[in-house]
This record gives C-alpha cells, sequence and structure tokens, in this order.
C-alpha cells in the first residue's frame, strides 16, 4: 500500500510541475485564430477569451444567427479582427473550404482549434452504424481534414493546433458508444501525428485536450437522467483550452483530476466493471 501511495504522490508532483501556469497573454496578442464549434459553448466562450487577449479570429459553426451575436460581442470585448464562415462539417468539402476562407481573410494562422462535434443521443447502442460512419466524419475525419489543410501554413508561422478531446475518448462510456469512439479515433490520429511531427522536427505543435463533463446547454439536455456527475464551466473549460495551446502543452485535462481517473482506469481496470455493475443495477430497476 506505502508503494502505491508513494508512486501516486510522485506522478501527483509531476503533474503540478507539467501543468504549472506558464501562460502569457501577450503570446495571443494579434494571433490569427480559427475555432471550429464557435456558435455555442465551449467555443463560444473560447471566442470571447481570444477576443479579450487581442487575438484576430474567424468562428465557423452551422447557424449564421448565433455566430454573427458572438462576431459583435467580441469585437466589442477586444478582438484585433472578428470573423464568421458557416460550415457543415458533414459535408467533406467544407472542412477544406473552411480553413482556406480563414487563412485567406486572416493572411494566415497561428492557432487552428478543433472544437466542433456532431449531434448523437445518450441511449444504449441501437445498432445503428449509419449513424457512426456519419458522426466519424464530423468528429473525426472532418478535424484529420483541416489538419492536414493546415499543417503548411502552421509550419510557416510556428503555429498550433488544439484539439479538443474527451475524457470518453481515453474510458470507453456506456449510453454513447457512437461518440466515444469518434473521440478514441481522434485521441489516436493527433497523439500520433504529435509523434510524426516530433520525428520531423516540425515546429508545428499538437495539444490535445481531455475533457470531462461540461456545463454547455446541450450536454446538460443530454445527459438528463442519466448520471449526477458534477458539471463544470465552459468558460474555465475556454480558458484552459487556450492556455495549453498558447504554451504548446501536449495533453492537458480539464477538470485536472481526470488525469488520475484515466491513470486509476489503467493500473486498476476492475474498478470500472464494479462502478458499471451498480450502474447496471440501477439503470434496470
Amino acid at each position: 500500500m506505502k508503494g502505491y501511495l508513494g508512486f501516486f504522490l510522485l506522478i501527483a508532483v509531476l503533474t503540478a510541475y507539467m501543468w504549472r501556469d506558464t501562460f502569457d497573454p501577450e503570446s495571443v496578442r494579434g494571433a490569427r485564430v480559427l475555432i471550429t464549434g464557435a456558435s455555442s459553448g465551449i467555443g463560444e466562450q473560447m471566442a470571447y477569451h481570444y477576443a479579450k487577449f487581442g487575438a484576430q479570429i474567424v468562428i465557423t459553426a452551422r447557424r449564421v444567427d448565433a455566430m454573427k451575436k458572438v462576431v459583435q460581442k467580441c469585437v466589442k470585448l477586444g478582438a484585433k479582427k472578428a470573423m464568421y464562415v458557416t460550415g457543415d462539417m458533414s459535408d467533406p468539402a467544407d472542412p477544406e473550404r473552411v480553413f482556406k476562407y480563414a487563412a485567406e481573410k486572416l493572411g494566415g494562422l497561428d492557432f487552428l482549434v478543433l472544437n466542433h462535434v456532431g449531434n448523437t443521443n445518450v441511449e444504449l447502442w441501437n445498432g445503428d452504424s449509419d449513424h457512426v460512419r456519419s458522426l466519424m466524419q464530423v468528429n473525426f475525419v472532418s478535424y484529420v481534414q483541416m489538419a492536414t489543410a493546415a499543417l503548411p501554413v502552421l509550419e510557416t508561422s510556428g503555429g498550433s493546433i488544439i484539439v479538443v478531446s474527451s475524457v470518453a475518448g481515453k474510458l470507453a462510456s456506456p449510453f454513447v458508444a457512437p461518440y466515444t469512439s469518434t473521440k478514441f479515433a481522434m485521441n489516436g490520429f493527433f497523439g500520433a501525428l504529435q509523434n510524426e511531427l516530433a520525428l520531423k522536427k516540425s515546429n508545428v505543435s499538437v495539444s490535445i485536450l481531455i475533457l470531462g463533463l461540461i456545463d454547455t446547454e446541450s450536454a446538460m439536455n443530454k445527459i438528463r437522467g442519466y448520471t449526477t456527475m458534477t458539471a463544470y464551466p465552459a468558460s474555465e473549460a475556454a480558458l484552459s483550452i487556450i492556455k495549453a495551446g498558447a504554451t504548446r502543452q501536449r495533453e492537458v485535462y480539464y477538470p485536472w483530476f481526470h488525469y488520475f481517473t484515466c491513470l486509476i482506469n489503467n493500473i486498476f481496470p476492475f474498478m470500472k466493471d464494479l462502478l458499471l455493475s451498480g450502474l447496471s443495477a440501477e439503470y434496470m430497476d
């Protein structure tokens, strides 16, 4: 037991050192930023933080009226530039089109923030493989398309790709099989890309953000009745994402303790089985 306690204490100390806050707001002043999925939720909050730091911002989503309001607020908050472009990431032609628009309007790019997510229900697996296929296009393939288009531009600027992922991409979660499969794919691809860029001594960084439950309206509506987990503020999550990208961290967890959630699951996988057995009994009653 003492050996395990010492191990976890060492991990905690190393984690605190690695995740100490070294963010300098000046590092993003004037930066050219493209944020996907920014008409609401975490993406909207990221746009506001970047605006306060004086960045140049292009946001994209499907809802024009919502994006117009976000852009107007960004200008009031101090954005050097703020624009929007509509994009439907279920259309394979849109990811590259959106990127090209942003790079042209901003004269290059410093941060590509991949945050959009497709619609899926919280329910037991219903056998709908077509839904998995379409969700993969939005949640995974479009991320790969945008990152691929952006790499030559980001290589020139020494820029960063920021990937918003989830604890569901580290722990196979019940009731969200299609969603969690897309997040596992995302973590795998961008983890491999980090290693390949390091091998090539590229000056492009990739930051992967592993988020827990965030209190966005969409998430709260979907999980009602399925969990009593605490949801954390979208604004705080958005700021942690921006800081991670600006300081070029490889992987960051928000809230921070989910690092240990995933670590403990890897060391003691049977604990999840115990939790799920209790959940199963509760769900089936």
